[in-house]
C-alpha cells in the first residue's frame, strides 16, 4: 500500500496578508477571488479535498494555490500565463516541405476515395508516411502550413498544381 502524503496547508498568515486576502474576496477578477477563498479556507484548517468540495473546484486547483502562496506569497494572486511552457513542433522545416509535397499528390494515392485533402486526412497520411513522429491533429497541419510555409489552408483548387503541362490553361476560368 502506497504511503499517503500529509495534507498541505498555507503557512501562517501575517495580519497584513490575511487582510489582503479578505479584501481579495471582493475582487472583480475571478482568479483572485477564487485564490483568496482557497487560501483563507486552508488557513482555517481545511484540507485541499474539503476546500475543493466546498468551492466546487478540483483538489489539484486548491493544492496549486496553496503551493503558489507558500512559495511566492501574495504574488500567487497574480495569474500566470495559460500558454504551455514548451511547445514541441510536430514538423521542422524539412518536414513541412515534405508535407507540402504530400499535399500536391492525390489522396487517392493513399487509398482515400476523395480527390481533395482534408486537414484530418493530411494528418493521418503524414503520420503513416513518417513525416511526423506521432499522430497529430488537423489543426497542427493547418498551423504548420501557416507558420513554416506561409500557406493558409483553403480549398485545394486555389494552390495545388498538376504535372499536366496544360493545367493552368485548363484550370483557367473553371475555378474562379
Amino acid at each position: 500500500m502506497a504511503s499517503m502524503k500529509p495534507p498541505i496547508f498555507v503557512r501562517e498568515l501575517s495580519k497584513q496578508e490575511r487582510e489582503s486576502l479578505e479584501a481579495g474576496l471582493r475582487s472583480r477578477e475571478t482568479f483572485v477571488m477564487r485564490r483568496c477563498q482557497i487560501l483563507l479556507a486552508s488557513a482555517r484548517g481545511l484540507s485541499p479535498p474539503k476546500i475543493a468540495e466546498s468551492l466546487g473546484c478540483g483538489s489539484q486547483t486548491a493544492r496549486n494555490a496553496i503551493h503558489a502562496f507558500n512559495q511566492r506569497g501574495m504574488d500567487a494572486l497574480t495569474p500566470g500565463s495559460s500558454r504551455p511552457k514548451h511547445v514541441h513542433a510536430a514538423f521542422d522545416g524539412e518536414g513541412a516541405e515534405a508535407l507540402r509535397g504530400l499535399l500536391h499528390r492525390s489522396p487517392r494515392e493513399f487509398g482515400y476515395q476523395s480527390s481533395l485533402w482534408t486537414l484530418e486526412m493530411a494528418a493521418e497520411v503524414a503520420f503513416e508516411e513518417g513525416l511526423s513522429g506521432r499522430r497529430v491533429s488537423g489543426e497542427t497541419i493547418r498551423a504548420t502550413l501557416s507558420r513554416l510555409l506561409g500557406i493558409r489552408w483553403q480549398r485545394a483548387k486555389r494552390w495545388i498544381t498538376s504535372p499536366d503541362p496544360l493545367y493552368e490553361r485548363k484550370k483557367g476560368g473553371a475555378t474562379d
